[in-house]
């Protein structure tokens, strides 16, 4: 079962729970090969999109996890521009994050304002409206020369650990820090 994640708004964006309708236009927004320098594999087409959407969307097999996406709309815009995602552990109470802003929309501070706007989401008790999941600490993993997204993740309170994984740092957030 995966109780769907709140919409949450910052300055400029929102954060909208993903949608398989979403996949179109999110195939145009991360269709930069440079969004994979650090993280590998290819862009995905939109049928490759809607089918990983399915999945994501229909959520995690194990009831103690869930799945959150959100995609990102610029508001002014009206347009897509990438998006967040939270894996929360809800017995443990942490939340792995991750974001992505397509090639177009990058040194806008686009990826700072979500990241920090997720991490507030999580730590501030952003559940589902049901009770559920409340993340008291936040991670993320950067890989060492991904210097943007080590900005990113500082700006929003994350800061690097001594672990690793899969040769990316561990970057950590719990509710009293930051």
């Amino acid at each position: 079962m995966n109780l769907e994640p709140e919409p949450f708004t910052t300055a400029r964006l929102d954060a909208l729970p993903l949608r398989v309708a979403y996949a179109d236009e999110m195939a145009a927004v991360l269709g930069d090969p440079a969004l994979h320098t650090y993280t590998g594999g290819a862009p995905e087409t939109a049928d490759e999109l809607r089918a990983r959407y399915g999945r994501q969307t229909a959520g995690s097999p194990d009831p103690g996890v869930r799945w959150w996406n959100w995609v990102l709309r610029v508001r002014d815009e009206g347009r897509l521009a990438g998006y967040v995602q939270a894996t929360v552990d809800v017995p443990g109470a942490e939340a792995e994050i991750a974001w992505v802003v397509g090639t177009r929309w990058q040194g806008r501070g686009y990826a700072k304002e979500a990241a920090e706007g997720l991490v507030t989401h999580l730590l501030a008790g952003a559940g589902t409206g049901a009770g559920t999941a409340v993340a008291r600490t936040v991670l993320a993993h950067i890989h060492p020369d991904h210097d943007a997204s080590a900005a990113v993740a500082g700006a929003a309170g994350l800061a690097p650990t001594e672990r690793w994984c899969d040769g990316e740092r561990h970057w950590e957030r719990g509710a009293g820090k930051g």
